[in-house]
C-alpha cells in the first residue's frame, strides 16, 4: 500500500505533463535490483497518473522540480527537449567556504568512478564534456549560497564541479569532506523553463528553496 498521503508536491498537471516537487531523500525511480514497489517518486505519482512517465531525474538526496510525460508522445517531445538542452534548470545550494568571484563556470569533463561508483570524477582524457555556470547570491561567514545552471546534465554534476573548485556543496555525503555540517544535501532545483511538449506554450515553474 502506497498510502493516502502523497510524498511530494504537485506543482502543475495538464493532459501532457505533469511537476512535481520532491523531497529530499525520495528516489526519483526504483532501484535497478529493487522491485517496482519500493517507495520511489514516480511510483507514487504513477499511482495517481496512471500514464505518467519518467523524463528526468534527480538524485535522492537533492530536492526540487521534476517533469513527468503523460504518453509515450509527450515523454518524446520532452526528452528531445532536455537532450538538446532546450530545458532552462536553476538550482541552489549552500557551498563550503567564500566564493572570491561573483560568478564563473566550470567546464570539466566527468566519468564514472568505477571502483567507487556511483561517485564520478573529473577526467580531461575520457570523460564526458559537462559545463556548469554559477552565480554567488550570498555569503556568510563560513559559506556561499549560490544559483546552479547546469548546460549539460551529467550524473552528480553540480556535486563534482563545486568539489572541483573547491567549493563542496554542504551535507553532501559522497563529496563534501564534512557532510554532517548539514541535515541533508543543500542542494535544490528550484527553477524550470521549457516549452509546453503540445501547444508550444512558454511554461515557467518555481520551487521555493527549503533551505
Amino acid at each position: 500500500m502506497l498510502g493516502s498521503v502523497r510524498p511530494f508536491t504537485l506543482i502543475h498537471a495538464d493532459d501532457s505533463l505533469l511537476v512535481v516537487d520532491k523531497p529530499a531523500g525520495l528516489p526519483s525511480v526504483p532501484g535497478r535490483k529493487e522491485p517496482w514497489l519500493q517507495r520511489n517518486l514516480a511510483t507514487f505519482v504513477q499511482a495517481e497518473w496512471s500514464d505518467a512517465l519518467v523524463v528526468h531525474r534527480l538524485d535522492m538526496a537533492t530536492s526540487g522540480l521534476i517533469v513527468f510525460a503523460r504518453g509515450i508522445g509527450a515523454q518524446r517531445r520532452l526528452s528531445l527537449a532536455f537532450e538538446k538542452r532546450r530545458v532552462a534548470k536553476r538550482y541552489e545550494a549552500v557551498v563550503e567556504g567564500l566564493m572570491a568571484d561573483e560568478r564563473g563556470e566550470v567546464d570539466a569533463p566527468l566519468i564514472v568512478d568505477w571502483p567507487n561508483r556511483p561517485r564520478q570524477i573529473v577526467d580531461r582524457t575520457i570523460g564526458r564534456p559537462a559545463l556548469t555556470r554559477w552565480r554567488v547570491l550570498a555569503r556568510d561567514a563560513d559559506h556561499t549560497r549560490v544559483e546552479l545552471e547546469p548546460v549539460t546534465g551529467r550524473s552528480h554534476q553540480l556535486r563534482v564541479h563545486l568539489l572541483h573548485i573547491g567549493h563542496p556543496i554542504r551535507g553532501d555525503e559522497f563529496y563534501a569532506p564534512e557532510p554532517l555540517r548539514a541535515p541533508r544535501l543543500l542542494l535544490h532545483a528550484q527553477r524550470l523553463a521549457f516549452k509546453h511538449p503540445d501547444t508550444d506554450a512558454a511554461l515557467v515553474f518555481e520551487s521555493p528553496c527549503p533551505f
